[in-house]
């Protein structure tokens, strides 16, 4: 058995513990879905509707306009393409 470190229990934690900003860019999530979203630039107009409503800022955007999708950190849910009134963004089955 491998030795680790023991990890408080949640009654150990401090109650409304701040954690640090930012830390989430550390942890790349990406690998957990099993479809994921593909941008398609010619029937993009750049409304930003996909950019507001990922829950997971996965959107790439640049001088005003999306210019991909960050599959690192993209979960899969499917909203944007949901929220997308122009088609610029379908879901495909993941390959892996």
């Amino acid at each position: 058995m491998k030795n680790e470190e023991k990890k408080p229990t949640a009654a150990e934690l401090p109650a409304g513990g701040i954690v640090e900003a930012g830390t989430a860019a550390q942890f790349k999530t990406g690998p957990w879905r099993s479809i994921k979203p593909v941008w398609s630039k010619e029937k993009c107009k750049a409304c930003m509707i996909c950019w507001i409503y990922c829950p997971d800022a996965s959107i790439q955007v640049a001088d005003g306009k999306v210019t991909g999708i960050d599959y690192d950190h993209c979960k899969g849910c499917g909203i944007c393409s949901k929220e997308c009134k122009f088609g610029a963004i379908t879901m495909e089955a993941e390959k892996k």
